[in-house]
């Protein structure tokens, strides 16, 4: 099987190398984090400050053809390895958040995710309100709690919907949404200009795993009339890796037929959908981890580019670090949803896992999410890694 990160691939992180050391700005590359410091001298006409940094911040300020101009540096130092110096064992590694999250858009781009929660909840009308089909929903979070793979997460504690009205505990239907997220670069649009459609690839740096972990009682509780708050904003898992928009050209389709057509400003001729495969396995506490779902990326229907430029076109100023995800990724066949609610069916359904049974996640149980395309060629295999997070009790 091909690897993950290939040179094909060499998505950027930050790691350090080990407990208390300052992070450091990589690529992965096979089994390897390769510190871009310790490639300056093999990168000609790349300013130092780009490389010898953090994290991606200075890159995400930079612009398209600075991306354009390091990559294909990296990927000739690179071609026969890279020098023991610079590697640090991705095993051994310590994952960092790859960038400073800025503003963060959640979107509801997925046709049968937002069918499936409104055939549960309104049953007897049209599971998609009328506005759903004209423009991608969405609603803005909290960048502060947005973690990187592997930060255990504290379940939440809120009011919850009562009999006799709202009681206070923590969090009895905690879920996980499965997304596909990207990370904003380029130099920001002027307040009052929005970006059109045909210039939206020039923001888009690189796509990221994403958990937007998800309260179901607390958020059903609050979430009429304006939508998700604390049912949302406690936490929010975030891949190490992020893959460069310029490796997933060859796993760019055409996205689903949009009917009606939208309104002329979200009109594109490319074709935006991504051929991503992702997988969600859970892990019940002491016990071997199970899949529970297999999807694509390639069925949204709302595209990432229609995603930025509505979240845009009223005159919002986008900046580097700001980080857009899909909302909850889901297919149409039975297994291929991508959360809890859905695959229990708002738990009439319980999960079988070996001896156990799950409706939504306990404490102990660890969510993982990976994530990969073909790239239009089996021996060509273009990986995200995996972004996990294990529940904690209060």
């Amino acid at each position: 099987m091909a690897e993950d990160f290939s040179l094909e691939n060499l998505p950027y992180g930050s790691v350090r190398r080990k407990s208390g050391a300052p992070p450091r700005l990589c690529v992965a590359l096979g089994s390897n984090a390769v510190e871009l410091a310790a490639l300056a001298d093999r990168l000609p006409g790349v300013p130092r400050e780009l490389v010898d940094a953090p994290n991606l911040d200075r890159l995400l300020a930079t612009d398209a053809s600075t991306w354009s101009s390091l990559r294909a540096a990296l990927q000739a130092a690179l071609a026969d390895g890279a020098p023991h110096e610079a590697c640090a064992p991705l095993e051994r590694a310590i994952p960092c958040l790859p960038f400073t999250v800025g503003d963060y858009v959640d979107f509801y781009s997925s046709l049968e995710h937002a069918t499936n929660l409104g055939r549960m909840f309104r049953p007897d009308s049209e599971p998609l309100l009328p506005n759903w089909r004209h423009l991608p929903v969405g609603y803005h979070g909290r960048s502060g709690t947005v973690v990187v793979s592997g930060t255990p997460i504290r379940r939440p504690v809120g009011q919850r919907p009562g009999a006799g009205g709202p009681t206070w505990g923590p969090s009895r239907r905690l879920d996980l949404e499965l997304e596909l997220a990207y990370v904003i670069g380029g130099p920001p649009n002027a307040l009052g200009e929005p970006i059109p459609i045909e210039h939206a690839r020039e923001r888009i740096f690189g796509f990221l795993l994403l958990n937007d972990w998800s309260a179901r009682d607390i958020q059903a509780w609050e979430y009429q009339p304006l939508g998700p708050f604390l049912g949302k904003s406690f936490a929010t898992s975030l891949s190490p890796w992020v893959v460069p928009l310029a490796a997933l050209e060859p796993s760019r389709v055409r996205s689903p037929p949009q009917h009606p057509e939208p309104l002329e400003y979200l009109r594109g001729d490319e074709p935006w959908g991504l051929d991503v495969e992702l997988e969600v396995a859970l892990q019940p506490g002491g016990q071997a981890p199970h899949t529970i779902s297999r999807t694509n990326a390639r069925e949204l229907y709302w595209t990432p580019v229609q995603q930025l430029v509505h979240a845009s076109s009223n005159g919002a100023t986008v900046r580097p670090g700001d980080l857009f995800a899909s909302g909850t990724i889901s297919g149409p066949e039975r297994g291929s949803q991508g959360s809890m609610i859905e695959l229990t069916w708002n738990g009439e359904r319980p999960l079988r896992l070996d001896g156990t049974s799950r409706t939504f996640l306990e404490d102990g149980d660890t969510i993982t999410i990976t994530g990969w395309s073909p790239a239009g060629d089996p021996e060509r295999r273009i990986g995200f890694g995996a972004v996990r997070g294990t529940i904690l009790g209060v």
